[in-house]
């Protein structure tokens, strides 16, 4: 039987792959026979992962349009031509009232967040539309699915929402196909950073999840590689919560939570 979701013959550009779910999808997609670019802001930290992965390394600030055109060429010229891209760079913030938000904050996270997305989506994507095919994750947030304090964040991962849906329909006939991952509380080093602020607890984080559990990397990346995979080719424009269960969960707390689980036969 075939195994689809061997990835030889394919190159997958992970940005923010330097770390987090990131670093999980590079290291993922070079287990399944991927040729793997790694691309970062923290270029020391793109190029130490692609070392370990047997990978490629480059430094990039996605919010920066000629930086992303640049590494475009400067990867074509290489030989390197992208069919798969996971665009997970992004950057958090603090849950802060709008009057005490900095703008230069708002700014910079739609700028990476959203911005950063949709310029690698428009000078990779369009590249794979040309030469008539692809595939694209982008990573949103189930913070673009609710009402959070987080006012510049949530609505960049809503408009990554959005944004997927439109250029699936876009590309779809010049064979690319575009999806979306939201992911739950997840333990990357940005989450730990805002539990040891004390701006997050793990406890409640579990608590008002259905399974229970905080997400780690690896199981956002497992989604990720499926709908880059020959598996998923007739999924497009789809938004998947990858949660444990956190947008369904969370109304049970009028009801005491969700239930404690049933006792063993």
């Amino acid at each position: 039987m075939q195994q689809l979701q061997d990835f030889a013959g394919r190159t997958a550009l992970v940005t923010g792959g330097a770390s987090g779910i990131g670093l999980a999808c590079a290291e993922l997609l070079r287990a399944r026979g991927a040729t793997v670019v790694v691309a970062d802001l923290d270029a020391d930290g793109a190029q130490r992962a692609a070392r370990r992965l047997g990978a490629t390394g480059h430094g990039v600030d996605v919010a920066d349009r000629q930086a992303v055109a640049a590494l475009r060429a400067a990867l074509e010229a290489d030989g390197l031509r992208i069919d798969r891209l996971v665009n997970c760079a992004g950057i958090v913030q603090d849950p802060l009232p709008p009057d005490a938000l900095p703008h230069d904050t708002w700014r910079r996270v739609l700028a990476i967040d959203l911005e950063g997305t949709y310029a690698c989506c428009a000078e990779f994507g369009s590249a794979m539309a040309r030469r008539g095919g692809g595939a694209i994750v982008n990573i949103a947030s189930v913070a673009g699915m609710r009402s959070m304090p987080l006012h510049a964040y949530s609505p960049a991962k809503a408009a990554v929402i959005s944004l997927g849906e439109s250029l699936a329909a876009e590309w779809g006939r010049s064979g690319v196909r575009v999806n979306t991952v939201s992911p739950g509380y997840t333990v990357t080093a940005a989450l730990q950073g805002q539990i040891d602020k004390g701006l997050r607890d793990p406890e409640k984080l579990k608590a008002n999840s259905a399974l229970g559990v905080l997400i780690r990397p690896e199981h956002i990346a497992a989604a990720i590689v499926f709908l880059l995979s020959d598996d998923a080719q007739m999924v497009t424009g789809v938004n998947l919560p990858v949660d444990a269960g956190w947008l369904v969960a969370g109304s049970w707390s009028t009801f005491g939570g969700v239930r404690a689980p049933q006792p063993a036969a």
